[in-house]
């Protein structure tokens, strides 16, 4: 056993870090973020490190409760409101339309004010949305409070993935930023779990539902406050000793030379980095392919079984009880099948996966249209299941993780703004056409049209995407400039 491993067990066995017995820590450590305790070098402060990853993260958490908590609250509000295909559509995605004015604001807030400012903005919306969606004495009151909580989950998919990106070592980097989509799906498992424990507390049992979201809410407000800046825009504002300071506590003396070193180097790359060159024709391919990405996976249909769960099983004669239920078990496969894509996104490569995803989605579709058709309950629930996990494993993280990589350097970040914020559009137009198709048409009819362009999807995918395992940031680009040429 190397040094590095000797240090590592004598500080993991310690109390100080984790309460428990150790085989308990070792257990959380390995659940939350596999072999990351192996993989980082013993010049790294892990545990500051850890704990920041996981404040930011709160803001993951949070994601994963705005889009889940209307599942079970969605019956309620239906008969609290009288709301027919229009409005259940709208008032699911009312969220969406937050969440693109989020995106629009949160680089603006981050490059100007500070990445914690942002944050901290976010965390604020978070509380003040929860609670005022708890007290909504009317439709629009809601569907506004809904609206601002989409401003904060516009602005966290952005700002929690870019901060424990800046204050990570390149080591590490892609662990923990995963811990950011894992925390979206636990706030989506906790959030289902609530909503069902709380189903029979009468009509107005949906102001609760909304209303518990403030007690994250306010812990992550309350540890955005303990957060440092990132160094990456105190150096960019030229506080040097300040941004020194903040990666000393990240690692050694020669981890913060060379990130010193490389930060001003990206600085000087990214001096013509602007909205007017994303759109230029040298790099509109590459944007065209990290927006038909963004649409695609909000456009294969997943999310339709997340946000309307309830729905779905009620036209198959499912009892409110039961419909609640199976929201706990999509979330639950949904968690399970998220570990797996953290540890096979580096072993088999983004390409793959996001064919299996593409194909397999595909093919389940035509079954679970076929179930809906003949209102057969019957294996119905085992298909859904299937489905959400092969888009656990294979889209939903790995999207993400392409939009991030394949833009060049000097237009990164604006590039990925533009692609998530056609993300939130393609999910908006998802979530509100979904009623009013099933009320025309029937769920069958939809969930054989998400088959079509899973199939789409797939062949999108095989002829225009490299695989990009394994390769530096600017490898890929180099790749992505010749195809160019």
């Amino acid at each position: 056993m190397s040094a590095r491993h000797l240090l590592f067990k004598q500080i993991w066995y310690s109390k100080e870090f984790l309460p428990g017995k150790p085989d308990d820590r070792n257990k959380y450590f390995r659940i939350l973020i596999p072999s990351i305790s192996y993989t980082m070098s013993a010049k790294y402060n892990w545990r500051f490190l850890l704990i920041t990853s996981l404040v930011t993260a709160m803001g993951g958490y949070l994601f994963g409760f705005d889009f889940a908590v209307i599942t079970g609250g969605l019956p309620f509000l239906r008969e609290q409101f009288g709301l027919d295909a229009y409005w259940e559509g709208f008032t699911t995605g009312s969220l969406a339309l937050g969440c693109i004015v989020g995106c629009v604001i949160a680089g603006r807030i981050a490059d100007r004010y500070g990445r914690k400012p942002g944050l901290f903005a976010a965390a604020s919306l978070f509380l003040l949305s929860s609670l005022s969606m708890a007290i909504a004495p009317s439709l629009s009151w809601f569907i506004t409070s809904r609206f601002l909580a989409g401003i904060g989950v516009g602005m966290a998919s952005m700002l929690s993935p870019m901060f424990i990106a800046e204050i990570s070592p390149a080591e590490v980097r892609g662990r923990l930023v995963a811990i950011n989509q894992l925390t979206i799906v636990l706030g989506q498992v906790i959030t289902h779990f609530e909503n069902f424990q709380l189903r029979n507390m009468g009509p107005e049992a949906w102001r609760w539902m909304f209303g518990l979201g403030a007690i994250p809410s306010f812990l992550f407000l309350i540890g955005v406050f303990f957060l440092p800046e990132s160094p990456r825009f105190l150096l960019i504002k030229g506080k040097e000793s300040k941004a020194r300071k903040v990666l000393a506590r990240i690692g050694d003396s020669a981890f913060v030379e060379s990130s010193v070193a490389d930060i001003r180097n990206n600085m000087n790359k990214e001096v013509d980095s602007n909205i007017h060159g994303v759109f230029t024709r040298a790099v509109m391919p590459v944007l065209l392919i990290g927006i038909g990405l963004a649409v695609f996976q909000q456009f294969c249909g997943i999310n339709v079984v997340f946000n309307y769960t309830t729905n779905i099983f009620r036209s198959i004669g499912a009892s409110s009880t039961e419909q609640l239920l199976q929201a706990v078990y999509i979330s639950l496969v949904n968690l399970f099948f998220t570990l797996i894509a953290m540890a096979l996104v580096d072993k088999w490569g983004r390409r793959p996966l996001m064919l299996i995803g593409a194909g397999g989605l595909a093919i389940l579709y035509i079954f679970i249209g076929f179930l809906l058709h003949n209102k057969n309950g019957n294996g119905l629930s085992i298909f859904i299941l299937l489905a959400s996990g092969t888009y656990a494993m294979t889209l939903a993280p790995l999207t993400w993780v392409l939009i991030s990589e394949i833009f060049p350097n000097n237009i990164r970040g604006t590039a990925i703004s533009v692609a998530v914020i056609a993300l939130w559009a393609a999910y908006f137009i998802l979530v509100f056409t979904f009623p009013m198709i099933e009320a025309s048409l029937g769920d069958a009819i939809a969930f054989w049209g998400y088959a079509v362009i899973c199939v789409l999807g797939f062949l999108f995918i095989y002829f225009k995407l490299p695989e990009t395992k394994g390769k530096s940031l600017e490898e890929i680009e180099g790749e992505f400039l010749k195809k160019r040429r």
